[in-house]
């Protein structure tokens, strides 16, 4: 498969009011696309367009104000936008959100809410659009699962679901699509300094106090900022790799679980201890440390 061109082509990107979507959206215009940008944040999203806009006044940019989590106005808005641009050439399925507990410290609508943004949506984007990436030559899709679509730590069960379900929806589409000469691309980022765990929901049976605790203490761990994430993203998409892991707290993980899948959880508890990090996993970030993480915000 040839290198990917993002000159002159439409790139669609969720979660683009800020984090890693922001940092995507900035990326993708000074290499020459032009831009669909989604988020819930009308202001951030906003200001985002802006920014590009002035940065890059040759660039197309739009802007489509959507809650990820109401599945109706997600499939309105996929509708509208293959409407408008029926030849679409890099999908970025970027938006997630986070919930902080334990499964029995969660509620099923608590869990749901996650699964519906993180993994529910990516999909109904994806179908709807499918055709339009389909239309262009050479076209791209890339969903950022997370760490924790690598491994699945405690307090993590909804999040790591959503994410290894977006994993396993990716790898298979990437063998469905090969042959069209679409790439795929599954982004696993590690620790990444975005909005997305002071953001997250805390789960109705969990003490706020443990909760800001844990979230204190892990966000010392979110590190490396947005901007090298979304470059080591869209290199990968240039060279077409069908997997980008980010950083050593992506990598060094996923080395884990390959060599002790049955057992990984003890030994990286004890990591995470040793590193800074609250003794059982963190309210709900995308990975501990180091890399950049995949989506800032919910879109």
């Amino acid at each position: 498969m040839r290198s990917f061109d993002f000159t002159a082509g439409t790139a669609v990107v969720t979660g683009a009011a800020s984090g890693i979507g922001e940092a995507l959206a900035h990326g993708l215009a000074r290499r020459g696309s032009d831009l669909v940008l989604l988020d819930r944040d009308g202001d951030r999203l906003d200001a985002v367009a802006a920014a590009v806009r002035a940065a890059h006044p040759a660039r197309r940019v739009e802007t489509r104000l959507v809650d990820l989590a109401d599945l109706c106005a997600t499939a309105r808005v996929a509708e509208e936008i293959r409407a408008r641009h029926p030849r679409i050439r890099l999908l970025v399925n970027n938006a997630g959100v986070a919930l902080g507990g334990r499964f029995d410290e969660i509620t099923v609508d608590e869990f749901h809410w996650v699964i519906d943004v993180n993994f529910r949506a990516p999909v109904q984007l994806t179908h709807a659009l499918l055709p339009a990436l389909r239309a262009e030559p050479g076209a791209h899709l890339v969903n950022v699962s997370s760490l924790f679509g690598l491994i699945a730590p405690a307090g993590q069960t909804a999040y790591a679901a959503s994410k290894f379900a977006l994993r396993g929806f990716t790898e298979a589409l990437r063998h469905e699509l090969v042959d069209e000469g679409i790439g795929v691309t599954s982004v696993h980022p590690g620790g990444v300094a975005t909005r997305i765990a002071r953001h997250a929901r805390i789960g109705s049976g969990v003490a706020r106090e443990e909760f800001e605790a844990a979230r204190r203490q892990f966000e010392r761990l979110l590190s490396i900022p947005p901007g090298r994430a979304a470059e080591v993203i869209l290199r990968g998409v240039r060279r077409r790799r069908g997997r980008v892991l980010i950083g050593w707290s992506a990598t060094l993980p996923d080395l884990l679980a390959r060599v002790a899948p049955g057992s990984y959880g003890r030994l990286l508890a004890v990591g995470i201890r040793l590193a800074g990090g609250p003794g059982r996993p963190a309210p709900a970030t995308r990975a501990p440390a180091a890399a950049e993480l995949p989506t800032g915000e919910v879109a």
